[in-house]
C-alpha cells in the first residue's frame, strides 16, 4: 500500500504531467485567513458580488464542501507572456491618433476556466486510475466556494502578496490557480516564506487606492471589479484613473518586483496550454474604435470561448467609453456620439461623460 508521502508524490507528478506548472497539497481545513472573510464582507468590500456571501461556511472551511473532504490539490498555471512591464494605467498617455484599449493579460486568450478546468478533470480521472478505486473529488477554478490563493499558500506554491495575489518566487504572480478537493488523505506541503519584505510598489501604484492596506483590498474601488463585476455605472470619481483599461487591470502585478525581474524560471509548454491563453491577437491591443462599433453579433464572435463574456457587451462598451474619454482622441467622437444618442441610459451617460472629456482636451 502506498504511504501518504509516496501517494502525494505520485499525485503531484501526475498533475505536472498534465500540464500544471506548480502543484502542492494542503489539508481541506479552515485557516485564520479564510476566517477573515466575515470581517471583509462586513466592511462592504465585496460590493455587488453577492455570491461571495453565499456558502460562507464552505469558503471558510473546505472540509464542509462535501462529506469526507480531506485534502486539496492546488495547481498553478503561468499565463504571463509579457517580456517587460506593460504601459497601462493612470500614468499612461494614450496616443491621440491611435487610441487603444488594454485588456488584462489573463483574458486575452481562451477562457482560463476551461483551460485549467480540463486539466483538473483529467487529474481527477487520473487519481482513480492511480488508486484503482473511485475517488470522491470536486474541481474549482474560480467557480465555487473555495479561496484558491489561501489554499495555494498553505500548499506551499507561493505566498499571498500585498497586492492580494499569490506570488511564486520563480514564476511571479501571473498564475491561474485551480483546486481539486478530494477524499484522499495526502501528505501536505510546507508553506514558503513571505518575501514581500518592505516593498509597497503595488500599494503605491494602484490608481484607485483599492489596496487599502497590505493584503487588504476594497474590491469596489478595484478596476477589475468596476470593469467586470459591477454591471452598473462606473463611479465618476474613478473614471479618469481607469485610463485605457477596458477589461480588468494588471497594474499591481506589472509593478511587482517578482514579475519585473527577468531572471525567474520559465516553464515549458509541451501541451500548448499557455499558447491557448494568449492566442487572440484582437484583444492583445484592441482599438477603442473597433470596440465601440461592436454590435451584439460581432461581440459574440470576438468573445467566443473567452472569459471576457463575463462583462457582457454592454459592460465592455461602457468601459471603452471611459477609455475613449481618457484617450483625448477626437477621432472617436462619431462612435461615442452614436452611443450618446442611443436608447441605453447607462451607455448614453458614459458617452456624454466621454464627450465632455474630449471637449476639455480641446481647451
Amino acid at each position: 500500500m502506498n504511504s501518504d508521502r509516496d501517494l502525494s508524490q505520485q499525485v503531484k507528478s501526475l498533475a505536472l504531467a498534465l500540464g500544471a506548472d506548480l502543484v502542492g497539497i494542503c489539508p481541506a481545513r479552515s485557516t485564520p485567513e479564510s476566517r477573515e472573510l466575515d470581517a471583509w464582507l462586513a466592511r462592504g468590500y465585496a460590493g455587488k458580488m453577492d455570491y461571495l456571501a453565499r456558502s460562507v461556511e464552505k469558503r471558510q472551511d473546505p472540509e464542509k464542501l462535501f462529506a469526507g473532504a480531506e485534502s486539496m490539490i492546488v495547481v498553478g498555471l503561468s499565463y504571463d507572456s509579457v517580456a517587460e512591464p506593460r504601459a497601462s494605467g493612470a500614468e499612461t498617455d494614450v496616443e491621440p491618433d491611435n487610441a487603444r484599449g488594454t485588456v488584462a493579460t489573463y483574458a486575452v486568450g481562451d477562457d482560463y476556466h476551461e483551460v485549467l478546468g480540463d486539466r483538473l478533470r483529467a487529474l481527477a480521472a487520473g487519481l482513480e486510475a492511480l488508486i484503482g478505486s473511485p475517488v470522491k473529488s470536486r474541481a474549482y477554478v474560480d467557480t465555487g466556494p473555495v479561496i484558491e490563493r489561501v489554499a495555494a499558500a498553505y500548499a506551499g506554491i507561493g505566498w499571498v502578496g500585498k497586492n492580494t495575489c499569490l506570488i511564486n518566487p520563480d514564476l511571479g504572480s501571473f498564475l491561474f490557480l485551480g483546486v481539486l478537493v478530494t477524499d484522499l488523505k495526502l501528505e501536505s506541503d510546507e508553506q514558503i516564506e513571505d518575501l514581500c519584505g518592505s516593498c509597497t510598489a503595488c500599494l503605491d501604484a494602484c490608481p484607485t487606492d483599492a489596496l487599502v492596506a497590505p493584503r487588504l483590498m476594497d474590491a469596489t474601488r478595484c478596476i477589475s471589479y468596476t470593469t467586470i463585476e459591477d454591471p452598473g455605472p462606473i463611479p465618476e470619481a474613478l473614471r479618469s484613473a481607469h485610463a485605457n483599461l477596458v477589461y480588468g487591470c494588471d497594474i499591481c502585478q506589472d509593478v511587482c518586483p517578482w514579475n519585473t525581474r527577468r531572471a525567474r524560471l520559465w516553464p515549458e509548454d509541451p501541451l500548448g496550454l499557455r499558447a491557448r491563453l494568449k492566442s487572440r491577437e484582437a484583444w492583445a491591443d484592441p482599438s477603442l474604435a473597433w470596440i465601440l462599433a461592436l454590435d451584439e453579433s460581432a461581440w459574440l464572435q470576438a468573445t467566443r470561448a473567452s472569459a471576457m463574456r463575463r462583462s457582457k457587451r454592454r459592460g465592455l462598451l461602457r468601459n471603452a467609453l471611459v477609455a475613449a474619454g481618457n484617450s483625448k482622441d477626437q477621432g472617436l467622437r462619431p462612435e461615442i456620439e452614436k452611443l450618446a444618442a442611443g436608447d441605453d441610459p447607462l451607455l448614453a451617460e458614459h458617452a456624454r461623460w466621454a464627450i465632455a472629456k474630449l471637449d476639455d482636451a480641446l481647451i
